[in-house]
């Protein structure tokens, strides 16, 4: 029968995650809560920091300098989706080392769902800016990294199907993956999905029946990975939460409203991933309109048009904001903005701060304070959008850890040509955000995580 969703918890909270002193009842309570939300009209799913204290996949820390660089190869490669390039970095190009089942940074959030007939439950990576789900697969002819629980046995479902090579969903696959499918000598639709730090995915699109939380899904597309190399950790996979037709999302969307919604942990909490238009009060949420870019149609786009600090708006023309949409992500750690904008809120943060020592730059960060960011007096942070709606980031959000007792503005300029601005997850972390495909509108409301 193999391990169920609660067994691994439970395996890993009493063998192999440190806890850090958390409950072990509520981390099992959360386990259980998966399914249908009080008022019967979505899924509600716990949503999980990898390093949160629940996480099925817990890790120690992983370095800081780590975590930067690959946010900065996740960076790089979505711009290059957005100026049409879809480049992929070559072998030690950002210094990431690509180690199969090596630790994912803390970029990324873990659920867990069920697949086939028998279902059997599976670890995965949630990400916004990813299309096509896989997971490992047996026989695992190639490469299958140590995961947490079994792999995924096609034989073992009596729902599995592989997709044919003349299948619609085979010749249509090209942007879900960015890279043209194959045909094996069975007639069989071979993907290769490929990521900004060089991890990929290749195997056979297949179909089966997927478990979300209490409801079905047939026939639900993915990629049965047979070498699946990178940093994936002990995840059985990725879910893509992208708009393109083939995105877990996507498919369960006509049934849910077209609408989701996560509030993303920090590694102190659990959060919750929800499909469906009433698993929250959507009169508690400031929406702004969601906005395409022709670049790429699967991402999601929202206008940033001003930063306050400590109540005052940056000396910034609204052109700096506007000249291009500003892309919002789950994968993203750090958020980007444009140099201007960045040169400003920064001027901000260091007029605020002054009375604390300053540090050395870190990386890609180079405002930073001789001083634990629980120790600083943080100002005020909002994000203004398109509509009047705003986003309040609180001291976590604003400033981060980054080790030797030292803190940096979590925040970072681009200097790239296309100069598209990124909310990253540090920014969205404790607030939930809902995508209201339906009706083309992103929402913010405070709260959400516990």
């Amino acid at each position: 029968m193999g391990f169920t969703f609660l067994s691994v918890f439970f395996l890993l909270l009493t063998t192999a995650s440190p806890l850090r002193d958390y409950p072990k009842d509520l981390c099992l309570s959360a386990a259980q809560g998966r399914g249908r939300s009080s008022n019967g009209t979505g899924i509600r799913l716990p949503l999980h920091h990898v390093n949160g204290p629940c996480s099925p996949v817990n890790y120690p820390p992983v370095r800081f300098e780590d975590t930067v660089r690959q946010d900065e190869a996740r960076v790089r490669y979505l711009l290059s989706r957005l100026s049409g390039t879809r480049s992929f970095p070559q072998p030690d190009a950002f210094g990431v080392p690509v180690e199969s089942g090596g630790k994912v940074g803390t970029g990324n959030f873990v659920v867990g769902v069920g697949l086939g007939t028998p279902a059997k439950d599976y670890v995965m990576i949630a990400d916004t800016g990813s299309t096509f789900t896989w997971l490992q697969c047996q026989p695992c002819t190639q490469y299958c990294h140590a995961q947490a629980g079994p792999v995924y046995d096609p034989s073992s479902s009596s729902t599995y199907a592989s997709v044919s090579c003349g299948d619609d969903a085979c010749t249509g696959l090209q942007e879900a993956t960015l890279n043209p499918s194959g045909c094996s000598s069975q007639n069989k639709c071979e993907y290769e999905a490929s990521y900004g730090d060089r991890s990929l995915s290749i195997g056979f699109v297949s179909r089966d029946t997927l478990s979300v939380g209490s409801e079905s899904l047939p026939g639900f597309l993915y990629g049965c990975g047979q070498l699946n190399q990178g940093l994936f950790g002990q995840t059985a996979g990725i879910i893509g939460l992208s708009r393109d037709k083939y995105s877990l999302f996507a498919q369960l969307g006509s049934k849910y409203g077209n609408v989701f919604s996560y509030c993303l942990p920090t590694p102190s909490s659990t959060g919750t991933l929800s499909f469906g238009a009433g698993v929250d009060d959507q009169s508690a949420y400031q929406f702004t309109p969601m906005r395409s870019s022709s670049r790429d149609q699967s991402l999601y786009f929202l206008q940033l048009t001003g930063i306050s600090v400590a109540g005052e708006s940056l000396p910034v023309s609204t052109a700096e904001y506007t000249r291009q949409p500003t892309l919002i992500d789950s994968g993203t750690v750090i958020t980007r903005l444009p140099d201007t904008v960045y040169a400003a809120l920064r001027d901000a943060f260091v007029k605020q701060t002054a009375g604390y020592p300053k540090a050395q730059a870190f990386s890609l960060l180079d405002t930073c304070l001789q001083a634990k960011a629980k120790d600083v007096a943080v100002p005020e942070v909002v994000m203004h959008f398109e509509g009047g709606s705003e986003l309040k980031l609180e001291a976590w959000n604003v400033l981060m850890d980054v080790g030797d007792g030292q803190s940096c503005l979590a925040f970072a300029g681009t200097s790239m040509s296309e100069g598209v601005a990124i909310i990253g997850n540090r920014q969205q972390q404790k607030t939930t955000v809902v995508y209201d495909v339906s009706n083309s509108r992103i929402g913010f409301a405070n709260g959400g995580c516990s």
